[in-house]
């Protein structure tokens, strides 16, 4: 595990200086601020206060904005996997399969800061407007039990408020965007060991693509469906979506056929796992070239 650490650290030197980094996080800053001006515009117009976690929930509890935020993890992860002048010194010294885990553990710990940074800046653009009390507020309530929420596209779920609070309401939309988060990155990292010159991202990019065309509303308009025909199709597109399985209001409250977040999780942790496996896999016949490319 020590050895493991060790990969791991050294990845992360100079992480804070890195501009594709600070570019990263920087337009995660951005998108929040772009994202979170709906719900802002609803406690500016009727006067009223938020509590602390709901502009997180809303604006991060939509397939979009869960796919945009992922999206910029292509760019934060475009340069893996992490061969620079110390990996041969590790190759030499540890297992292919102990280097692997050190990849994987950096992705995991820039994903988890990346998805902090997005609560953090999400949070602090919006804290004129919120209190901290662990109680929905009168925001909650207008956006979830009238039409304003609707005409807002905020996605304010009165079925999570009737059924969670609002501070384990956020922990569970942090849990599933932060494991769609980390299915991405690891099909980024095993995209960058199956194809060359950084064709890597193609994979993550065809996986964004997957959960965007499987959009009930997007498929819907592709298929010329009707409305009464639409609620098949959004539970079916909620257990074969990845992009659903990551939006907390994709899932069961114990009303309908769709997912709850522990089956979620458990298919998250099941791509995972076999990303893991063929990376592994794939690491076995992956030469090392470190003069002029792999």
């Amino acid at each position: 595990m020590r050895q493991v650490m060790a990969v791991v650290r050294y990845n992360f030197r100079g992480f804070h200086k890195n501009p594709r980094v600070i570019l990263s996080f920087l337009l995660g800053l951005i998108l929040s601020y772009l994202l979170s001006d709906r719900v802002i515009q609803a406690a500016e117009g009727y006067r009223t206060a938020m509590q602390a976690a709901e502009p997180f929930i809303w604006t991060f509890g939509d397939t979009t904005a869960v796919l945009l935020a992922s999206l910029l993890l292509l760019l934060l992860f475009s340069d893996l996997p992490k061969l620079n002048a110390a990996t041969p010194y590790y190759l030499v010294r540890i297992t292919r399969r102990r280097w692997l885990a050190g990849q994987f553990l950096y992705v995991g710990a820039a994903t988890g800061l990346y998805v902090l940074w997005i609560l953090a800046s999400t949070m602090l653009l919006c804290i004129r407007y919120t209190f901290v009390g662990n109680q929905w507020s009168e925001t909650a309530a207008l956006l979830g039990y009238s039409s304003l929420g609707e005409s807002l596209q905020v996605p304010a779920t009165v079925k999570a408020m009737e059924s969670i609070s609002p501070y384990g309401c956020m922990l569970q939309v942090i849990f599933l965007l932060l494991c769609y988060s980390l299915t991405l990155s690891f099909l980024i990292l095993l995209g960058s060991l199956l194809f060359s010159g950084g064709r890597g991202l193609l994979l993550g990019l065809a996986y964004s693509v997957y959960g965007f065309l499987l959009d009930p509303k997007v498929l819907g308009k592709l298929l010329g469906l009707e409305e009464w025909e639409m609620y098949k199709v959004r539970v079916f597109v909620g257990w074969v979506s990845p992009l659903n399985h990551g939006t907390y209001p994709s899932h069961n409250f114990g009303y309908d056929l769709l997912p709850t977040v522990a089956e979620s999780a458990a298919v998250f942790g099941a791509v995972l796992a076999l990303t893991a496996l063929a990376a592994l896999w794939r690491l076995r016949r992956y030469n090392f070239m470190f003069l002029g490319g792999r």
